[in-house]
């Protein structure tokens, strides 16, 4: 009897263990559901009210006589951009597809195909196009590196600065006449090359005539493209400049992972000016050189200003407009990799 009871206690106690561990097992769940239970509901977010009609109605009568008042200061502008730009771009569209300004005959793409045949209009155009992509690129490289040395205090900076920017105040006419005492078959650059051994140079109608025209281009426009690369250099963020100067000793990564990317619109700024300036040139080639200058210094000006001398203004304007589209796509170019290449910088 004894034993029986024994094994009654035993199996009790088992059944109180097994019992105590599911309720212990039960007890999260138990407490999950309570707590379901007295979760606050979410709070739904509420819509702001549309407007009434007659809201919409004021607000759109208010900005409407706020346009009216505004647009009598407009109106000197609009007509300034009529009659100097958009007028005379259709009367050139329109001579690019007629045969003459006088019977004024619709000829299609004619005149663009002429113009394209052109002997003198292909040597103009990669004269150009060579002249702008070796010109651009050292403009950009050598004024950044200006502002560089600028930026990293060294001694006498603002006399430095002080000579880069003489040239954007000095003549056009008295340039061209230092560069035609330096350049000229008897000038200062022939006599140096003759007391070393070397023999006379007629540098403006020869092969060196591209490199003469470089150097007036960069010693007028380093200077301007300097000071933007140094106003650009001193907007960086100092607090990032710090971080990456704990992660990396190294300038050259910092150069490359912070402060070009700040640079970015400061780098395209610079590069559409220095586009635009370098189809600008015409004005001291022509004063050094005339109107036919050797082969090599020939370019889209230069055809350009012929046509209107010899009254073709069909060829005239179809080498206009395609130069337009040209420059309209580089431009347009040059803003897509600029957007592309800062958009981690907004991020």
């Amino acid at each position: 009897m004894a034993g029986k009871k024994n094994r009654k206690k035993e199996t009790e106690s088992i059944i109180n263990t097994a019992l105590l561990a599911d309720a212990e097992q039960n007890q999260p769940n138990i407490e999950e559901e309570t707590s379901k239970k007295h979760k606050k509901p979410k709070e739904k977010k509420v819509k702001p009210p549309k407007p009434s009609k007659e809201k919409l109605k004021s607000f759109y009568k208010r900005r409407f006589k706020n346009n009216i008042r505004v647009l009598p200061f407009l109106i000197p502008s609009l007509v300034g951009v009529l009659l100097f730009y958009l007028a005379p771009f259709g009367v050139v569209i329109f001579y690019a597809f007629v045969d003459n300004p006088i019977t004024k005959n619709f000829v299609g793409f004619q005149n663009i195909v002429n113009v394209f045949k052109n002997a003198s209009f292909r040597e103009a155009s990669m004269n150009t196009l060579r002249f702008s992509l070796i010109a651009v690129p050292s403009a950009l490289v050598i004024s950044l590196l200006l502002a560089i040395m600028l930026d990293h205090k060294i001694p006498l900076a603002s006399e430095f600065r002080t000579s880069y920017l003489s040239p954007m105040v000095v003549p056009v006419a008295s340039v061209v006449l230092v560069f035609q005492v330096l350049f000229d078959f008897n000038g200062v650059a022939s006599e140096m090359v003759q007391f070393f051994g070397g023999q006379k140079i007629d540098w403006m109608k020869s092969n060196w005539g591209p490199v003469v025209i470089l150097v007036l281009f960069l010693w007028k426009n380093l200077g301007y493209n300097m000071i933007l690369f140094l106003g650009a250099l001193g907007n960086i963020p100092k607090d990032a400049l710090e971080v990456a100067y704990l992660d990396t000793n190294s300038s050259w990564t910092i150069f490359w992972r912070i402060k070009i990317f700040y640079l970015s619109p400061t780098l395209l700024f610079v590069t559409i000016i220095s586009l635009i300036n370098s189809f600008k040139t015409f004005r001291e080639v022509y004063l050094l050189t005339g109107s036919y200058p050797f082969h090599t210094m020939y370019i889209l000006q230069h055809y350009m200003n012929n046509m209107f001398d010899s009254m073709d203004y069909q060829k005239l304007s179809s080498a206009a407009i395609m130069m337009s589209i040209v420059m309209t796509v580089i431009i347009l170019g040059l803003y897509i990799a600029e957007n592309r290449f800062g958009r981690d910088l907004e991020e």
